[in-house]
């Protein structure tokens, strides 16, 4: 399968692009900078496209030949318009030359931010309440999509139908370590000032329930290729790990992982239980269940590394890749 992807040189495309080619599928990949991950000008069954979002043209012009789309990559704004026209707005144009190019199937990538305020034990049926404008342009985007049966022929006159299957991944807390060396990682601050605190010796205090269901990039890209793969239609997937764990857990894995710290822990109890999503869904339809403790303990023990380097004062390289319209 020939899948165009946006947003698979960051945070959770990396590791998507790596499990479709795993899988035998070519990609497309569309990015504002091809040497931000140089392993990909240079991995068979990938084909660099240069340019953003915001050059329809280009985009168009990729899509061509391509039987499925993974809209992973995020459009930003900093009020009301200027959201709606860089992320919404583009992705309605990828929906509609998407369908006119004979794309077979299209996920979106949304978030958890678009449910809003966790309640818990909320899934997929959940109304959408978002908090925020990230959460509005997520849930809106979500209703283009699921919208987008028929076009019509004039006003209140229905045309021709969408042959496009459409589906959206939600998820929550994604982290990832780098997929190569220099590339793209999303790391929340929390796990590098943790770090430090620990190489440092300093106490650190949570409370109980200060934390959340953790999900490596690696473990969400299963699920990305599970669904492509499928002919499943207007679907949602919550994508976040099975279980909750707290920052206070974290601290003491890695106070665990630096030998003679005398960091002291502490974990204010809370009572009752964390709220949690409810994530079943992934596993009643594709059999994922996401425990994550072997790629958080790593992603735990690649902050420390980085922590002791900037401590020794050593410059690193910036992983993040973020938005921009340039």
């Amino acid at each position: 399968m020939k899948i165009f992807m946006t947003g698979g040189t960051g945070n959770i495309g990396q590791y998507v692009t790596l499990a479709l080619l795993e899988r035998g599928h070519e990609i497309v990949l569309l990015t504002r900078t091809p040497d931000r991950v140089p392993a990909f000008n240079s991995l068979p069954g990938v084909t660099v496209v240069q340019g953003n979002m915001m050059q329809l043209d280009v985009v168009e012009s990729a899509l061509q030949g391509c039987h499925a789309v993974i809209h992973i990559a995020l459009g930003w704004g900093n009020d009301p318009v200027n959201m709606l026209m860089n992320d919404t707005r583009i992705s309605a144009f990828l929906m509609d030359a998407a369908e006119r190019a004979g794309v077979k199937q299209f996920i979106y990538t949304s978030s958890t931010a678009a449910m809003g305020n966790l309640r818990s034990g909320m899934d997929e049926t959940a109304l959408c309440f978002p908090e925020d404008l990230y959460g509005a342009t997520k849930a809106s985007t979500e209703m283009y999509l699921m919208g987008f049966n028929r076009y019509y022929g004039s006003q209140g006159r229905q045309s021709n139908d969408v042959g496009m299957r459409r589906n959206v991944i939600r998820p929550g807390y994604t982290y990832s370590n780098p997929a190569f060396e220099d590339g793209a990682s999303q790391s929340d601050p929390r796990f590098l000032d943790i770090a430090k605190a620990i190489l440092k010796n300093e106490p650190l205090t949570f409370d109980a329930f200060n934390g959340t269901q953790f999900l490596s990039a690696r473990e969400i890209a299963q699920l990305y290729v599970k669904l492509v793969e499928s002919d499943l239609n207007r679907e949602i997937f919550l994508a976040l790990g099975s279980t909750f764990t707290g920052w206070g857990t974290i601290a003491q894995i890695a106070k665990d992982m630096t030998p003679g710290c005398t960091s002291e822990i502490t974990i204010r109890p809370c009572e009752g239980e964390p709220s949690c999503y409810n994530v079943s869904k992934m596993e009643r339809v594709f059999g994922l269940r996401f425990e994550g403790d072997e790629d958080l303990r790593a992603h735990i023990a690649w902050n420390l590394e980085r922590a002791r380097k900037l401590l020794e004062g050593e410059k690193l390289h910036n992983t993040n890749h973020e938005w921009s319209a340039e």
